[in-house]
This record gives C-alpha cells, structure tokens and sequence, in this order.
C-alpha cells in the first residue's frame, strides 16, 4: 500500500508539472536570480553605488537624506524609485501588447529585451551618468520581478532575497514541526538555491568589475542568452499552442 501512494504521488507531481510553462521552471528562476544578483552588485560597485535591483535600500537611503535635510541627495533617490514604478506599469502594457500577436510570449520577449540592453549599457563609458545605467536597471528589474512571478505555484522574485529567507523559515519550521516531510525539506532547499545563486551573481559581478569595470555587464548576457534560447524553442515548438495561457501568479 506504502509503495502504492507514492507512485501515485509521484505520478500526480509529473502531471501537475506538466501543466506549468517553460517560465515557471526552477532553472529559469534560478539562473534569472543570478543575473538578479549580478544587476545589484554592479550598479553598486560600477555605477554610483545603488542597489538597483530592489527598492528597500533606498527607501531607507531616501527617508535618512530627508531626515538629514539633504533634499538633493533625497531628490537623487528619487531616480531609481520612479524607474522601478515605471517598469512594473509598463511590463504590465506591454504583456497585453505582445499576446496579440500570437507569436512568442512576453516572458520570452522581456528576456530579450534585458540581452539589447545589457549589450548596449556595456558600450556606456565609465564617465557618464551614472544616471544612464541606473535607470536602465531599474527597468529591467522592475520589469522581470513583475514577470516571472511564480516557479510551480510558489511566490517567486528573481530580484531580490527578502522572501526566500522567510520562507525558507517557514519551511524548516513545517518540516521540524512534521518529522521532516520531504515536501518541506525540497522548498527549502529550493529557496536555499536560489539564495546561493543571487550571493553567486554578486560575487561574479564585483569580481568582473574589478578587471572590466563597466563593460563587466556583458557577463549577465550570457546566462539571459541561456533562457531566451529555451524559452524562445519552447514557444515555437511544445508551447506553440500555449501561447494564450497564463504563468501563475498573473
């Protein structure tokens, strides 16, 4: 009877999986939570030290240049918050947009669009504003967060760590408080990976900087080509009729 069960749990994960898309696979997640921690670690060490990938720290840079009655440097905070708004709004347009014509999914097109311009910011010299790559970032990040919101139902950011520490807390908690069910030990090691990749995309970041400055970018090209490969093949081909579907989370 035990044997029985768990092929039949077996069984009903590979059907539940099988329902997901392409963009809500764990690998995706993963390597875009690298390309999110190389974004941060690279506008801070190369770009006027703000973590463009999230928006926390600098609200809290923002309320203490206020607090110091610094309005200047409050007024530069500003940049950053206002270029993450105005990503989420339009990555929200622009999914509307490309699902009319039943070509690729936005997921696909958002992701190509981050490779033009990462290659076009790694043409920037490092004596222009720092403006110029700030408000870039902030799009994209802004816009990916937006985007891949959920890998197999579960809450996702690719931007950012805050969540997966907290549910990697709630996981051990359910697997301490149920003798170590497997189901809770996977999710946390699962927000356990991506953490590693987000500090690895960091480490790259700072590393290349240090030898490449500005044009270390380049690096996160490589890892976006990796998943607009995929997901461009899995629209044209196994997803081609799935092109109307929803991921979670949207």
């Amino acid at each position: 009877m035990e044997y029985k069960n768990v092929v039949r749990i077996a069984t009903d994960l590979k059907e539940e999986q099988e329902e997901f898309l392409e963009c809500e696979k764990w690998w995706i997640f993963a390597v875009l939570m690298f390309v999110g921690g190389f974004y941060g670690a690279y506008t801070y060490t190369a770009r006027g030290g703000i973590f463009c990938n999230a928006q926390t720290a600098n609200l809290v840079m923002l309320g203490m240049a206020i607090g110091s009655k610094n309005f200047g440097k409050a007024a530069y905070y500003l940049v950053p918050l206002t270029a993450y708004l105005a990503g989420t709004m339009l990555s929200e347009a622009w999914a509307l947009s490309i699902k009319k014509f039943h070509f690729i999914r936005w997921d696909t097109m958002l992701i190509l669009i981050e490779i033009i311009v990462v290659i076009i910011l790694g043409f920037v010299p490092d004596s222009a504003p720092y403006q110029i790559a700030q408000i870039s970032i902030n799009f994209l990040c802004s816009m990916q967060y937006n985007t891949f919101r959920q890998a197999y139902k579960i809450p996702m950011a690719t931007t950012f760590c805050t969540n997966h520490v907290r549910q990697i807390g709630v996981a051990l908690t359910k697997a301490i408080r149920n003798h170590g069910e497997q189901k809770y030990v996977k999710r946390m090691n699962t927000h356990i990976a991506m953490i590693i990749m987000f500090v690895l995309g960091g480490t790259v970041a700072t590393i290349l900087v240090n030898f490449f400055t500005g044009r270390a970018i380049w690096a996160a090209v490589i890892p976006l080509t990796v998943i607009f490969v995929d997901l461009l093949h899995a629209d044209l081909t196994i997803e081609k009729d799935k092109l109307h579907k929803k991921p979670s989370g949207h």
